[in-house]
């Protein structure tokens, strides 16, 4: 079976299953990864550091958002 047929099948369903299908489908996608996560933790960890050692200023939010 080929994804036009796929997709056709899919369009054929209610609207509850087929966001079930898309849900199911995306989280397939987004698996985490220890490494990735471990390397943003100990960035965090850096960052958060060198501020308190007073090596790096905040910035507002309203500055990086906008009012």
């Amino acid at each position: 079976m080929g994804t036009q047929e796929l997709v056709a099948m899919a369009l054929k369903l209610d609207p509850a299953e087929r966001f079930y299908l898309v849900d199911q489908v995306l989280h397939s996608l987004d698996k985490p990864d220890p490494e990735i996560d471990r390397f943003w933790l100990d960035e965090a960890e850096r960052r958060l550091a060198a501020y308190r050692a007073g090596k790096v200023q905040g910035i507002p939010a309203e500055e990086i958002l906008g009012k």
